[in-house]
């Protein structure tokens, strides 16, 4: 694959904010200023973060924001430290590493999978499987530094909007903080997922109306000053864009594991796209400080198809879909994805490839028997995905692919399981060995 050249991200110094709410007395020594993803439009350091992003581009497309950094841009990888955490390159990231509110996150295994990629047809697979994190999901990456953003900055609460993975994380990165942290989710959210956020110590607002965990955490942000982390106004651009930055280590991470290499395709479960946007600027710094020689192409895999609409369309707003079904992927199964993982996906020239109900669990246990990963069912639609691509041709045979696992298969157990006819009990070791020999086991080779 032919390498890309580096889009240079830097802002329109001639564009100035207004209509933003500013708050005096933020310390975030690294970060100079904000600016749009979509336009440059550049906003001071101790803007507010509401959610809304960028006031020039919210009518057209709304867009998210970015930090940029007071020291120029170091090595991601030579700048490293010894640290057993993803807090190893906090020289790329918004707080100092005195700073950090860790629990050992990041430095997730990169697996090989050949079982699973014979299967779909790219023997050269690998998957990141971020399920290894404290909490099990690639969302500590997130709270890690959003939390020590809020406590540096003197939070007291911290809170998200959540169904699962997110909040769990928040609540976790905040118990260690010692902050507290509100959750606000809605009815049909995975019990376990639930059960998690609460053993935290989080309090847990559930709500029949999924707007009214957005109205609820802007009330919050106007009359308490709480730090939210995620979006809380539509049409959503992303979550707090400080947090989106300890995405960035799954590409360095990626690379050094690949003997510093980026593989050609980067496969990821796609939501509002932080991920995907945190690790495509990973991919691109190390790209501009000449560690990799070329871009990998990225896939998202989405639900309802809102990506993949936009990327045809050519569009920057992208459109609500229709939810023609229930998603057994709840944590993706928004209908309108967000400007920032557009733009990376525009950027990497990848692919979005919508994926329903049909074959999930059948491959989240495939990748169980066959890899031993036990992956939440989000995480097995980039391989439904993968599979979809090299069907069509636009993945070939010879390439290097990874996927991002985001999250352990025991996160949703309740969606993924149902009654097993072989959960019973044996009287005897005789009825246990006459089942077995019964079942078929071969018990010799």
């Amino acid at each position: 694959m032919p390498s890309r050249p580096f889009r240079d991200l830097a802002h329109n110094s001639s564009v100035h904010s207004s209509g933003e709410i500013s708050r005096p007395g933020t310390e975030e020594s690294r970060v100079l200023e904000f600016v749009c993803i979509r336009c440059g439009a550049p906003y001071p350091a101790d803007i507010t973060i509401d959610s809304k992003g960028c006031a020039r581009c919210q009518e057209t497309a709304p867009a998210n924001l970015r930090p940029v950094y007071t020291d120029p841009p170091p090595h991601p990888l030579e700048g490293a430290t010894p640290s057993r955490s993803l807090w190893r390159f906090a020289h790329m990231l918004p707080c100092t590493g005195a700073d950090a509110v860790s629990l050992g996150e990041g430095l997730t295994p990169l697996l090989a999978a050949p079982r699973i990629g014979a299967v779909l047809g790219v023997p050269n697979l690998a998957i990141k499987d971020e399920g290894r994190n404290p909490t099990w999901s690639h969302k500590d990456r997130f709270s890690t530094v959003a939390v020590s953003v809020a406590r540096a900055r003197g939070a007291k609460f911290v809170a998200t909007a959540s169904s699962g993975n997110a909040g769990a994380s928040l609540a976790a990165y905040a118990s260690k903080a010692g902050l507290k942290c509100v959750v606000t989710t809605f009815a049909g959210s995975a019990g376990a997922m639930l059960a998690q956020i609460r053993k935290y110590g989080a309090t847990v607002l559930p709500l029949v109306n999924k707007m009214d965990r957005w109205s609820l955490l802007e009330q919050a942000a106007a009359r308490y000053d709480w730090f939210i982390a995620s979006p809380y106004h539509g049409p959503v651009v992303g979550s707090h864009p400080l947090g989106i930055e300890g995405y960035k280590t799954i590409a360095y991470e990626i690379v050094e594991q690949s003997d510093g290499r980026a593989p050609d395709w980067c496969v990821l479960p796609v939501c509002y796209g932080d991920a995907l946007s945190g690790v495509w600027a990973g991919f691109c710094e190390l790209y501009a400080q000449g560690t990799i020689t070329q871009l990998p192409r990225l896939v998202a895999a989405e639900v309802h198809g809102s990506l993949a609409d936009a990327l045809a369309s050519g569009a920057d707003a992208l459109s609500e879909r229709k939810m023609l079904f229930d998603s057994l992927a709840v944590s993706i199964g928004t209908p309108r994805s967000t400007f920032q993982a557009l733009k990376a996906l525009r950027e990497s020239g990848g692919h979005a490839v919508p994926v329903d109900n049909h074959g999930l669990i059948a491959m989240q246990e495939r990748l169980a028997r066959d890899e031993g990963i036990f992956a939440e069912l989000a995480s097995v639609t980039p391989l439904i995905a993968i599979s979809t691509l090299k069907a069509q041709g636009i993945i070939a045979a010879t390439d290097r692919v990874v996927t991002v696992v985001t999250a352990s298969g025991l996160k949703d157990l309740d969606r993924s399981t149902g009654s097993n006819e072989h959960d019973q009990i044996f009287q005897t070791t005789d009825d246990a060995w006459h089942w077995l020999d019964k079942g078929g086991l071969d018990l010799v080779s």
